[in-house]
């Protein structure tokens, strides 16, 4: 039994190994930035966590799911609520019309109109949060979608620690 064991590690740490070479071969061979990714734990206390590494630029880019489809998120503890801008809004189904882009919201590039919009499930790692506020931004005036507080503040906890970003249900 103690061989199979020491044979399994030393397989698990030469297939870390492979993929780590793998992807620095893939990284230099063509000029997109190196993905992170997110690692979710199930605490013994029945909790869950999820770990987001910094990019390559210093944010915390992470994946969640809307109604079972993909969507990537910058997690962003200055923004109120979370906020998709019209692309990503209209592949969920939200599609406000002109007239309901009656929110004045101030970012980092000026103040700007949008809609108000609610999400009725957001999982981001296996951490779920149900009935949530969002805004929808004209695609000129966001380019990445957040993950505001709107649903950060529904979890247990968030903080950076260890150069991540640990959000905690």
């Amino acid at each position: 039994m103690r061989n199979i064991m020491i044979f399994a590690a030393v397989m698990i740490g030469l297939g870390t190994f492979m993929a780590q070479m793998a992807d620095r071969m893939t990284a230099s061979a063509t000029s997109a930035p190196h993905a992170t990714v997110a690692v979710a734990t199930t605490a013994p206390s029945g909790s869950r966590s999820l770990n987001i590494p910094r990019d390559i630029r210093g944010h915390f880019q992470t994946e969640g799911r809307i109604d079972g489809q993909r969507i990537g998120f910058m997690v962003d503890t200055g923004a109120s609520v979370v906020a998709l801008n019209e692309t990503s809004a209209a592949r969920f189904g939200l599609h406000p019309s002109r007239s309901e882009y009656n929110a004045t919201v101030s970012t980092a590039n000026g103040t700007i109109k949008a809609a108000r919009a609610r999400i009725a499930m957001l999982d981001v790692g296996g951490l779920v949060v149900r009935d949530v506020d969002a805004m929808v931004l004209p695609d000129a005036a966001l380019s990445e979608n957040l993950l505001g507080l709107s649903f950060l503040s529904r979890l247990k906890r968030f903080e950076y620690a260890n150069g991540q970003m640990v959000l905690e249900q």
